[in-house]
């Protein structure tokens, strides 16, 4: 009974007890806003609309679609800002910063718009114009993982780097132009950055004088007096002046003092940033561990030292020192090459950094035996006055590049090959140090856009060889560098006079590269008849040269500031004598491997052979002899006058944009 009771008066509880109130329904969530898909332009459009606007962006490749970018495949490039990656990506996602810049960068690739007043319109046209003609081509390093003394190492190569770019900004007089930049259109910005100086430099533009980022600039190098400068045969009257030799030499500039030139060494010159790459120097070398890096630290040391004293033979020794056994590491800094100097005589500063790549060690055992047999053979052919000498130089290390600078870092391609130095007793005892980049030109963009070149240029057959492989590539490379150290080289004498004084700078210049690259088709055949390499190799090697002389002769053979440029000069030499033996066969009627362009080039192999040696025997004895008038006969009949195929080869090589290099490292 008690139960139903309780159960009652639950009831009767409930009943007297107020109703309840309905509650009042809860708002409904707010839905969180879509994070924005970077989905609207696709990845090479990005990378190239993003140097058009002076972004320092580039989308990588990955595994994944090229059509969503996302955080991880986002690389924060150098030298077009200082703002670290941590301003564009923070925390594994994009910064309102970097989606801002997204916005602009696909609102410009809509409009297709310069982005600029109408009065300057017209020349931020052609600046865009410029800049589409180089594809950037990324060179990343990630160092956050790896030890502290890499790290800080880094930390002061990039530093030297900046300091490299300034001073040589200062020897090609455009430091000044530089500093102006932040005033400037995204697109002149970019322009100044990717080109060091105002002008353009693609082929479609370079002698358009409204294509500049500075309008009015004159062209004015730091290394002469600007009074100098003003006849357009100043590089001769200073090699006829009774100071030449000192004013000519390669670590000095010229000053004019009281009324007369004067040559003032670049410790002095530049003595400011110089001090500077010094300081940093020695800070990189005193973080790394002396047990495993006693070589390396020694050529920082000496580099230093060199940058506040000028004596860059002492640092060539111990640079020459260093090799893929004694270090991990590779660096060259200092001044070297000439040839953007318009007397090819100022060596100009630059930096390449980069690890070594142990693969070089296999091309070191195969070809160490044989160099003495090199340079003998090379010798005959030459003939008299030239006499074999002792080699003693290192073959070519393999080295993978971190990072290049001043005039290591070109507005288009890179540097593939190096043998230096160029001067001094480590040159002249053939104690050089050759090497060969490994990681450019690699990456599939590069590749395929390779193939689409050839292949619009040979005939089916010889497309049937070429391969975009880099092997037989890397073998030309090895081969031509070895090749400076073999045979009349750019310190050898006749009659006490070197190639400088003979021919001059700039065809010397051309003519120590053109003995370079002929000596390395000649060695790939003579690396075949030893039983070294075999003819698949040769064969593909060859293909592949030829395929770089296209590349060099769509660039024409001067400059627009009317500079020789050795390597198309070179090419085109090659080219003119392959042809004329008819190892090289023009078929004008005759559809290319492409299945498109009608006339094409046919490669006879068997033929090669004999045609290379022809040609390497001519240009070793125009060396050894110090034969002037046949070296300027053998360009006049191949690069200049009328030369119909490099229009053709011209236009269907640069239907392509040329690489421009950018580089990412993380640490």
């Amino acid at each position: 009974m008690s139960g139903s009771t309780l159960l009652i008066l639950a009831a009767a509880a409930c009943q007297s007890a107020p109703a309840p109130q309905p509650a009042e329904a809860p708002p409904p969530a707010a839905e969180a806003a879509p994070a924005p898909a970077f989905d609207q332009i696709e990845r090479e459009a990005f990378n190239r609309w993003a140097m058009k606007l002076n972004l320092p962006f580039f989308w990588k490749q990955s595994d994944g679609s090229d059509e969503t970018l996302e955080p991880e495949e986002l690389a924060v490039v150098l030298f077009y800002s200082d703002r670290p990656r941590e301003h564009w990506v923070e925390d594994g996602a994009f910064t309102e910063a970097f989606r801002t810049a997204y916005d602009d960068i696909v609102a410009a690739a809509e409009s297709d718009d310069p982005g600029a007043g109408a009065g300057e319109r017209e020349r931020v046209s052609l600046l865009h114009r410029e800049i589409d003609q180089g594809r950037p081509t990324l060179v990343e390093w990630d160092f956050t993982k790896d030890s502290a003394a890499d790290r800080s190492l880094m930390k002061h190569m990039q530093a030297v780097a900046r300091l490299i770019e300034a001073l040589y900004a200062e020897q090609k007089g455009t430091a000044e132009s530089l500093e102006r930049a932040a005033d400037l259109d995204p697109a002149s910005r970019t322009v100044l950055v990717r080109n060091q100086e105002p002008f353009c430099v693609a082929p479609a533009t370079e002698d358009d004088e409204r294509c500049t980022a500075l309008p009015g600039s004159n062209r004015v190098f730091g290394l002469y007096p600007a009074s100098i400068q003003k006849s357009p045969i100043f590089c001769e009257e200073l090699a006829q002046h009774p100071n030449a030799e000192q004013l000519l030499a390669p670590f000095t500039v010229v000053r004019e003092r009281d009324g007369e030139l004067v040559a003032v060494a670049y410790s002095e010159a530049y003595a400011e940033r110089m001090t500077e790459v010094a300081k940093h120097l020695r800070a990189a070398a005193d973080a790394l561990d002396p047990e495993k890096e006693a070589a390396f630290i020694a050529y920082l040391q000496a580099a230093a030292t060199a940058f506040e004293t000028n004596d860059w033979f002492a640092a060539d020794e111990k640079w020459a020192a260093m090799n893929a056994q004694n270090s991990e590491w590779y660096l060259r800094v200092g001044p070297d090459e000439v040839y953007y100097d318009p007397c090819n005589r100022k060596a100009g500063f630059h930096l390449s950094f980069a690890r070594i790549n142990d693969e070089s060690l296999a091309w070191q055992n195969r070809l160490e035996p044989v160099k003495q047999k090199m340079e003998n053979r090379l010798a005959e052919m030459a003939g008299r006055p030239y006499q074999a000498r002792d080699v003693s130089f290192h073959l070519p290390d393999f080295i993978d590049i971190v990072l290049n600078a001043g005039n290591s870092r070109a507005p288009h391609g890179a540097t593939i090959g190096q043998s230096l130095p160029n001067w001094g007793p480590v040159a002249n005892e053939g104690r050089g140090r050759t090497v060969a980049m490994t990681n450019l030109y690699t990456d599939a963009d590069s590749r395929r856009i390779l193939e689409e070149q050839a292949s619009s240029l040979f005939c089916a057959e010889a497309m049937e060889v070429f391969t975009s492989d880099p092997e037989p590539f890397v073998m030309s490379i090895v081969l031509h560098e070895a090749a400076h150290n073999l045979g009349p080289s750019h310190e050898y004498e006749v009659r006490g006079r070197t190639d400088d004084e003979i021919f001059g700078g700039p065809l010397a210049s051309t003519m120590e590269e053109l003995k370079a690259q002929s000596t390395a088709l000649y060695l790939s055949d003579w690396l075949a008849e030893q039983g070294i390499i075999t003819d698949r190799e040769r064969h593909r090697a060859h293909l592949r040269d030829v395929a770089w002389a296209f590349g060099h002769i769509s660039r024409g053979m001067y400059t627009s500031a009317g500079q020789p440029r050795s390597y198309s000069q070179l090419a085109a030499i090659q080219l003119g004598y392959l042809l004329k033996d008819g190892a090289i066969q023009w078929n004008e009627e005759q559809t290319a491997a492409n299945g498109e362009d009608v006339g094409c080039f046919s490669v006879d192999l068997d033929r090669m052979s004999s045609a290379v040696a022809g040609l390497e025997q001519l240009v070793l004895r125009i060396k050894a002899s110090g034969a002037k008038k046949r070296a300027e006969a053998l360009k006049a009949a191949h690069v200049d006058g009328e030369q119909p195929l490099f229009e053709i080869i011209e236009e269907r090589w640069l239907r392509a944009p040329k690489a421009t290099f950018v580089y990412a490292v993380e640490y």
